[in-house]
């Protein structure tokens, strides 16, 4: 649906000092070229100034008539023509027209292709030079790509592609040039239009766009460069093309009548079932360089002409075909960089136009309705003109609305908004003007050709129709354009953007408070129309880049306005359009509540951007009445959202007292632990500590702190992305540990808060410094590893307490605080601290005195390192600071070893520094697969130590007794023998030979 707005887009208009009357036109940068008639071969050239004031710079000779022309800006500025003389057709290209144009008559006439060198000279380069480009057919229609300045011909069944180049003939001199590289066999088309290796294509009811895409080189280089790529012969579904065996006998009934195709619709890959085949052939040398391509069909329409029960509409075909580029938003580090962002076709049918977008994904993005037969249309980013037998039309466009999408991924998000590809377009403005017949435009301006007919208007608006007849080429032409008197050839101006968009946002006000939808749709359009002007390539540029800026602000303000005062199903784009818009909470608050009205009613939309507002970390905080206007507002429109609101950094001055008393009214309705919560956090506030105690004995403490889950930042809020603990985090520090441990656990385990940003939560609440870890945070870390399902998590946090334990016993420091837990808490608790095993014990019985103070450390790291839940390679280095120098070291080393699998350093490390140990160990280590050290390595061990040492050291002996009469139960007689040293005294083993041999007489 189109809506109509009477707005002027249209600003002056200006008559261009024509010498003869013109054929064809085209413009570009800040000239106008224009084609003179059949009598003059001239091309004029005419500078456009500032409010579309025209200054003739001169004129160039042509070959003959000029049947086509276009202009591309990239590439340095050339005019490319399509000439007839003497009945046949010559493509020509003019570059450096500027010096024909400035007074030079020096001209240069070059085949496409030719050596520079023995044409150019330093003396020579001043002049305009005519690259002229055979083609084996005649040329019937040309494009020029706005991207790369690459051509597009189009000539009888095949379209031939010239690459632009840039030759370099000395260090001062580059000229243009073009090779032909590619040539495209398709069937007949009336239309092309070329962008960065799109092309689209049309017959009078079909409309076809490819894209040419680069393919690896083949390995193969003696590969033919060509590739072909055609349809299937019959779709799979008959919908495009029906045939069968009659087909050829009922070919003369069917002659006598027009056979209208049905229409069809075809995007993606299933346009490949157009049935039109494409061949392609590569013209260009073969090299290592060489381009390869294949085709992919995006789509294809086919169209079906307009009928009547009384006769068929001789005038029904496509026109207007048109690529539009839209580039990404300038930006100040690539201010000179064009990278394309989208691409949208346009084609136009007499009395409905078409804008696809062929970007990313190819759809229809707007259909437009004329109020009467269009001649032609031309599509800019902004708006789409469109000339009819007596006026000039201005429509809107989506464009920018698909392209922002494309460029910014957190569009159609809480973050970022933009009116929707899908808005209805609307008519800004129908200008009369006597008959218009060819339209093109740059930059702000329209350039508009008119002839006046002779004929009676109302005899020349009725609709020409005829009978079905034998063949449609008998439609009578236009009446030939050199016996209409009267021509006259318009500038017109298009007002700048934020005229256009002041004239809207004023329009919009008359629909306030009457039609919803209108006012934000014209809103809608005043913020595209200011979004196209900002992602032009020359934004940076322009003079109204500031203003530009403040009016995207503004209207995103509007926007919010609308979607927080109305009752709109998207209310909820109130929130990114006021984030967008730039204004703050108390900005918002003074535009949509009215100053002492108790009875006014709040919309979702607002409720809905303050509710998120206000539950974001933000700076910002509200004056004391705001904040209780806040309070009100919530109190009447969402109570349930009182305590969370509360608790924002924004209401940071609100009067506690006023909000206790809000609080009571709710919890009356709706009792809730984080309303508890909240009235204690407020009652801590102001002091009252008999009401804080009474709230806090409300629920049992295991309540409490899954309390804390629903709202966290009683406990901890974010400032500049780092959190920080509140008042009530503070007091519960001193006055209940446990729980504000317990509720830290429950805030991680339920995603609320990092375990980083619990390090830093527990540092600042202790005022300990980056390197020191506060007792506090040790406890946390302990009470996480009996929750924490997470292999990483907790592999992560054995480290971290095990890092601590050594620390403090290697640098002989107590713990600040008294832990909560002791270490046979955890031992009981949780699966990560073992049991301490009893050779352990035995090490430790006979330490020194000094240990005994750092003992809760101590059996702590020997308890995890029992438990076999840490990973030990990744512990050695944090364990390295303790030597073995003392019993603790010893027994770490040991421990840690056993867990690596080396036993038998172990064994030495015991029988070096604590052999009474030894056997405690070989008892509670050495079973199963490792029992045979016990005589392979231990009782060889104790031999030797024992014959080196004597009697001198009792605990060696008794030591390889014990090791003696367990080995004895173990072995066969002759086994156990074998294991007894040869020099060693009889009456000392005598009786654990006789205690094997009798165990074997009982089995």
């Amino acid at each position: 649906m189109v809506q109509l707005y009477n707005l002027h887009p249209f600003g002056s208009q200006r008559v261009v000092p024509c010498k003869q009357e013109p054929a064809h036109f085209c413009c570009g940068q800040d000239v106008l070229f224009v084609a003179s008639t059949a009598a003059s071969c001239r091309v004029e050239v005419f500078a456009v100034r500032e409010q579309g004031r025209c200054e003739a710079l001169g004129s160039f000779a042509t070959l003959g008539p000029v049947l086509r022309m276009a202009h591309s800006s990239a590439g340095r500025d050339y005019l490319v023509t399509i000439e007839e003389k003497s009945k046949a057709t010559f493509l020509r290209a003019y570059m450096n027209w500027r010096c024909m144009s400035s007074g030079s008559a020096r001209v240069c006439v070059r085949m496409v292709g030719h050596k520079m060198e023995e044409s150019y000279s330093e003396t020579l380069k001043e002049q305009m030079s005519v690259v002229e480009m055979p083609l084996s057919d005649p040329p019937l229609c040309i494009s020029c790509c706005p991207v790369n300045g690459d051509l597009l011909v189009g000539c009888k069944n095949k379209l031939v592609m010239f690459c632009l180049k840039y030759l370099v003939v000395n260090q001062n001199l580059t000229v243009l040039d073009f090779e032909r590289s590619l040539i495209l066999h398709i069937d007949i088309f009336f239309e092309v239009a070329f962008c960065a290796r799109h092309i689209a294509v049309t017959t009078e009811l079909d409309v076809l766009i490819l894209k040419l895409e680069l393919v690896q080189q083949s390995a193969d280089r003696t590969k033919q460069c060509a590739q072909g790529v055609s349809a299937p012969e019959k779709a799979e579904d008959g919908g495009v093309r029906d045939e069968s065996p009659s087909t050829h006998t009922l070919q003369l009934e069917l002659d006598e009548f027009i056979v209208c195709q049905k229409p069809v619709e075809l995007l993606g890959e299933e346009s490949k079932l157009c049935e039109i085949p494409i061949t392609l052939e590569s013209t260009e040398l073969p090299t290592e360089d060489t381009k390869r391509f294949q085709v992919q069909y995006l789509l294809f329409r086919r169209f079906a002409p307009d009928q009547s029960p009384f006769g068929f509409c001789e005038e029904t075909k496509l026109h207007s075909l048109q690529l539009l580029p839209v580039y990404q938003t300038a930006c100040e580090e690539a201010e000179n960089e064009r990278k394309l962002l989208s691409l949208f076709c346009f084609f136009s049918l007499p009395h409905v136009g078409y804008l696809y977008s062929i970007g990313k994904l190819v759809e229809l993005i707007s259909t437009y309705q004329y109020s009467e037969k269009s001649e032609q249309a031309v599509l800019t980013p902004q708006f789409l003109h469109v000339i009819t037998s007596q006026s000039l039309q201005c429509f809107t466009v989506r464009c920018s609305a698909a392209a922002a999408r494309d460029e910014d991924p957190y569009i159609d998000t809480t973050v970022k908004a933009c009116p929707p590809v899908t808005l209805d377009v609307c008519t800004l403005r129908m200008q009369l003007f006597i008959g218009p017949r060819a339209i093109c435009h740059f930059k702000n301006h329209i350039i508009l050709l008119t002839k006046a007919d002779t004929e009676d208007i109302t005899e020349r608006r009725k609709p020409t129709r005829r009978m079905l007849s034998r063949k449609a080429d008998s439609i009578k032409s236009r009446t030939n354009s050199e016996s209409e008197p009267g021509w006259n050839l318009y500038i017109i101006n298009t007002v700048s953007t934020i005229q256009l968009y002041r004239e809207m946002v004023d329009y919009s006000r008359t629909y306030e408070n009457v039609k919803t939808e209108s006012c934000i749709h014209l809103l809608s359009e005043a913020h595209l129309l200011v979004r196209a002007a900002i992602m032009d390539p020359h934004f940076l540029k322009s003079d109204e880049k500031d203003d530009l800026l403040r009016a995207f602000r503004e209207s995103c303000a509007f926007l919010g306005d609308c979607y927080s005062r109305f009752d709109t199903k998207n209310y909820h784009l109130a929130l990114p359009y006021y984030r967008m818009s730039g204004l703050s909470m108390t900005e918002v608050l003074k535009r949509l509540v009215s100053e002492g009205d108790e009875m006014q009613t709040y919309e979702r939309g607002f409720i809905f951007y303050l509710t998120h507002s206000l539950n974001e970390d933000s700076n910002e905080e509200l004056s004391k009445e705001s904040g209780n206007k806040v309070l009100q507002i919530f109190y009447l429109a969402d109570p349930v959202q009182l305590p969370h609101i509360l608790c924002s950094p924004c209401m940071r001055n609100v009067c506690p007292l006023t909000a206790v008393k809000y609080l009571q009214k709710v919890e009356k309705m709706m009792p809730s632990v984080v309303l508890t919560l909240t009235k204690a956090f407020l009652a801590l506030k102001m002091g009252d500590l008999t009401m804080y105690e009474h709230e806090m004995d409300s629920y049992k403490e295991t309540t409490l702190a899954c309390g804390f889950i629903g709202q966290p930042r009683l406990l901890q809020q974010r400032k500049e992305g780092i959190v920080m603990p509140t008042e009530f985090a503070v007091h519960l520090k001193e006055m209940q540990p446990g729980l504000l441990v317990a509720a830290t656990v429950a805030l991680h385990e339920n995603s609320k808060i990092e375990l980083e940003e619990a390090d830093t939560f527990f540092k600042m609440l202790c005022s300990s410094s980056e390197n020191t870890i506060p007792q506090l945070l040790v406890d946390f870390w302990e009470a996480l590893l009996l929750v924490s399902s997470q292999e990483e998590i907790v592999q992560e946090l054995l480290l971290r307490v095990t890092s601590q334990y050594v620390w403090r016993i290697s640098k002989k420091q107590l713990p600040e605080t008294k832990p909560l837990k002791t270490t046979e808490d955890l031992i009981n608790s949780c699966s990560h601290f073992g049991l301490i095993f009893p050779w352990v014990t035995s090490i430790m019985s006979v330490g020194c005195s000094s240990d005994k103070d750092y003992h809760e450390d101590i059996s702590r790291l020997q308890s995890l390192l029992c438990s076999r839940s840490i990973n030990i390679a990744s512990a050695l280095p944090v364990l390295e600071p303790l030597t073995e120098a003392d019993n603790v070291g010893l027994t770490i080393r040991v421990l840690c070893n056993t867990h690596l699998g080396k036993y038998e350093e172990a064994i030495d490390q015991l029988l070096k520094r604590c052999p009474d140990a030894a056997v405690f160990y070989a008892q509670h280590e050495l079973k199963g697969d490792n029992q045979a050290l016990w005589w392979n390595k231990l009782l060889p061990e104790l031999c030797k130590r024992a014959r080196l040492t004597g009697n001198d050291c009792p605990v060696l002996i008794s030591s390889l007794k014990e090791t003696l009469s367990i080995v004895a139960m173990e072995l066969e007689l002759r086994d156990f023998l074998s294991l007894l040293p040869d020099d060693g005294t009889a009456a000392f083993f005598l009786p654990h030979l006789l205690h094997c041999s009798q165990r074997k007489l009982l089995t």
